[in-house]
């Protein structure tokens, strides 16, 4: 299973497009957003995709943004998130959180993804395989990254497709 992972869009609908396009067209079929959002417009553009998502430190997700979220068919995320994918047990942050810290020391997950700092990474925190795609908004080069679940390989890839090592 191929997993595209972004984070940090604050709002660059236009960026969050071309990653999910370039994740979709190297195979994902399943899009985790670590958080900061930061608009109706990015909401948009994960909409008809097997996505999930957390809330960052710059949203401000209203009651009237969950009415929205819910006509677009996304499942709305109370805090973060943990899912099932292929067999791993996955944490999704944004990376500000209290939990986020504790989390890196869970014998409970097999793998985390968070965003906050705008910096792709791929390491081990704790004993947890945590997995940051970098950002698509202030961040040179914006990234987003791909994983195979069933082998564990990630690629990190800039917006115009390079590979990053």
């Amino acid at each position: 299973m191929l997993l595209g992972v972004l984070s940090d869009s604050h709002g660059d609908a236009d960026a969050t497009r071309l990653a999910l396009d370039l994740l979709a067209a190297r195979g994902a079929t399943t899009f985790i957003h670590c958080g900061d959002v930061c608009g109706e417009r990015v909401l948009d553009q994960l909409a008809g995709h097997n996505a999930h998502f957390v809330w960052g430190n710059c949203d401000d997700p209203s009651p009237l943004l969950r009415t929205y979220v819910k006509q677009l068919g996304l499942p709305w995320p109370s805090g973060p998130l943990h899912l099932e994918l292929a067999g791993q047990r996955i944490g999704v942050f944004h990376g500000h959180e209290r939990e986020f810290r504790a989390a890196l020391q869970s014998p409970d997950l097999d793998l985390i993804f968070f965003g906050h700092t705008h910096r792709f990474e791929d390491n081990n925190k704790g004993g947890v395989r945590a997995i940051n795609p970098g950002a698509l908004f202030r961040a040179n080069p914006r990234t987003c990254a791909l994983m195979n679940l069933t082998t564990g390989h990630v690629t990190f890839l800039t917006l115009d497709g390079r590979e990053l090592a």
